[in-house]
Parts: structure tokens; sequence; C-alpha cells
């Protein structure tokens, strides 16, 4: 199939609309919101840090949906109709529970090595969980602190009953049946997920080539190999890749696209070529909103794309230590219309309930005065990230632009 050839404003315009930022926060105030999310971009990505007032999905699903609710979330992942599941794909990610058949190939493939391996020598640890879970389910790792003693595990030497529960959790014997805070509450999996659900499977190609769908999926527009950080972690070797993405071609699952100025072939979903056709207009666009986005939020899982297409060069730096940041720890990227045009550090202080912005920095070119729509943009989404954490207050730091950003903004509340 011939690519279709498009500019770089039309790509820009299309991945923010397809990704339910332009505008922001446009989703209905209502659970039922959360799953339409999750059905555009194929999954969340679950990162435990809080430190902003929430944590990564929460954070995407914020930036969509007006007037969001952590609670809307975990209705679906942890009520009585679970619409939702915690899997791994890439990494811990949030998953439409009817796709469970194809997701399971995890499962299948983590079982040998941790039957031969932890469960194999923690046996005694397995026996007891799985019989606890099975008589007093849903339990957390506190709920065996008999079996405190230490084993190798994944990144460093944890307690055999975390690490036994871990690896009866990727090998799908057991899921989350809750969470408070951050601490996992699991129950054998066949309480979790409906006995009709849990009895399919797809076959290994079928479920990979869906894997690798799923990639497609959340970003929007992505190439099936090349230097794209984890985009496509898990999802096959670039020969396999190749061919499952070629067979998604052929199958009209996906559609080529060639980017002016870009080099390489990306990929979109077929089904959203009407969204494709209409953004190709630059007035179709509405007023623009501003969006601050999860660290790892869809959108931005291509760094090279976000460097190529927006000469936006994004770093997480919670990993970075404190002396080498250039920004700082959980630092935001603003979105503006279609523009990645700066970024943001709130910190939500929850006991003084006052949510704290600790640096605000635009990119180079942009000037925040020059556009009059963006400082009410910028009011709307500071508002409604206030409002979101729970804070009452506002504080911005003494920089220079922080104090023109706070006094804009003072002075368009008092016009």
């Amino acid at each position: 199939m011939t690519p279709l050839q498009i500019s770089a404003d039309h790509a820009r315009r299309f991945l923010a609309t397809r990704h339910l930022l332009a505008p922001a926060r446009s989703l209905m105030a209502k659970p039922e919101s959360v799953l339409e999310v999750v059905e555009r971009l194929g999954l969340l990505q679950f990162d435990p840090l809080d430190v902003p007032g929430a944590r990564n999905h929460d954070l995407v699903l914020h930036a969509r949906i007006n007037g969001y609710r952590r609670e809307w979330c975990e209705q679906w992942l942890y009520g009585e109709d679970r619409r939702l599941i915690e899997l791994y794909n890439k990494s811990l990610n949030l998953l439409p529970m009817h796709e469970l058949p194809h997701y399971r190939i995890t499962w299948h493939r983590n079982r040998p090595g941790l039957d031969d391996g932890i469960l194999k020598e923690q046996s005694a640890v397995a026996k007891a969980v799985l019989k606890r879970l099975r008589t007093d389910g849903p339990l957390s790792t506190a709920a065996f602190s008999e079996h405190g003693h230490a084993v190798d595990w994944w990144w460093a030497p944890t307690r055999a009953s975390r690490a036994v529960m871990e690896a009866l959790f990727v090998s799908g014997r057991i899921g989350i049946a809750r969470r408070e805070g951050n601490r996992r509450y699991y129950d054998l999996i066949e309480r979790l997920v409906p006995a009709e659900l849990l009895k399919l499977k797809e076959p290994e190609e079928v479920a990979l080539t869906h894997r690798l769908l799923s990639r497609f999926r959340a970003t929007g527009l992505t190439k099936a190999v090349g230097t794209q950080g984890e985009v496509m972690y898990s999802a096959g070797s670039g020969p396999e890749r190749i061919r499952r993405t070629a067979q998604l071609v052929e199958d009209g699952e996906l559609l080529p696209i060639e980017v002016d100025g870009l080099k390489g072939i990306r990929y979109m979903i077929a089904s959203e070529e009407p969204i494709f056709e209409a953004s190709a207009d630059p007035s179709s666009l509405p007023v623009p909103d501003v969006s601050f986005l999860a660290p790892l939020d869809p959108l931005v899982w291509d760094r090279r794309q976000l460097r190529d297409l927006w000469d936006f060069d994004y770093l997480w730096e919670v990993y970075v230590p404190q002396a080498k940041r250039k920004w700082g720890y959980y630092v935001l990227p603003i979105l503006f219309g279609p523009d990645f045009v700066g970024r943001i550090e709130p910190r939500l202080d929850r006991k003084a309930k006052t949510l704290n912005i600790l640096g605000i920095w635009f990119q180079d070119g942009f000037d925040p005065k020059d556009d009059p729509r963006f400082i009410h943009a910028l009011r709307d989404a500071i508002e409604a990230y206030r409002s979101f954490v729970g804070a009452e207050r506002v504080t911005w730091p003494r920089t220079r632009v922080a104090r023109d950003i706070a006094g804009a903004l003072g002075r368009f509340a008092a016009a």
C-alpha cells in the first residue's frame, strides 16, 4: 500500500485530536468516559508514584475527562462490574477486560521459568499463599509475615511472600483485586475474571500481533521499528514487528503514513481515518486548550518522534540524580492545542491542601504573552488540576517567568 503523504502540521493536529486532547478535558464527567479513553488508547500505563497529587493513569484520564475522579477508574478495575484489569504489556498496564484472551500469552510465556524457579524454590510459601487466598482472600503480602525471609528477585532481594505473590500474578494464578494506596490486595484469578472469558485463549501469533497493535493504538502514529525508547518493548524482535506490521496493513488494521521532513514510515489505526481526514483542515481544531500530560502518557511514549515532530526533548527525571536534573523530579509536558510549549512541575501538599507549582518553563520561541488565548487556557488548566487533586490554593515559585505568569493570571481573574 502506498503511504499517505502528510505535513508535520497535519500530523500534530491529528495526534492531538485522536488522543482526545483537542479540546482538552472534553469527555463527559461520568465513569463511562474512562472506558472510552481506554478503548481509544488501548491501555493506560500504571506507575505508583503519586508526587503531583495523582498517579500516571489518573493524570492521563484527567487530561481528557471533564471533572475526572479517581474512583471512576477504580470502579472499573475493582468494582463488581470489572471492565478493566491490571496486566503486563510492555509494563504494568490497565487493559480492557474483554481483551484478556490476547494478553494471557504473557502468563503462558512466564510460567515455565517461574514454575522451575521461584515457585519451585519457595513451593511451601506458594502453597500457603494460595491456600490462604482461597479461604480468606483478597489479601496483601502483609498477611504473610511468617514468610518474610529474603530471596533473590527481579531487581533486588525481597521478602519471599512478595516475590511469590508477584510470580503468581505474572503467571496468571492470582490477580489484583483492589489497592489501598499502592498496596496490592490479591485474589485467585478465577474470582476476578468471568469464567467464560477465562476459558478463552488466542493462538500465539494472533495474541502477539494484537499486542503489537496495542502499541499503535496507544501512540496513534509511530514506527514499527526504530529508536523509540520502550514504545515497542516486548512486542517482538525487529523482523517480527516488521512482518506483523505488514500483516496488519494487509488486514486493513493499519495505514502507512509518511510525514514531510521525518524519516521512515509511520502507521496509524485505519479506523481513525475520519479523524485523520478532518484534521487536515487547520481550522478543524477548536480554540486551543492547555493540558498537563502525564510522564507516561501514550502521546509522549515515542521520545524520538517528540523531538522530530515537535522539537520537544522530554526526559522524565525521577530516576536522574538531583544534581544532574535539568528541570525537576516530576515535570509534566504542557500541550497548548496541538503544540508542546513547555513544562510544569506541580507538587501537592496534602496536609496544607496546597498545589505548589515548583517550576514552569517554556520552549524557546514561545512567549506566553504573545497569544492572549494562552493565559485563559492556562488558568482553566490550573483550576481544573487544583480541583482534581483537592487543593484549596495554588502557590508559584519566585522565578521571573513564574511571577509573570502568576501576575497575568491574577490580572485575568480580576478583569
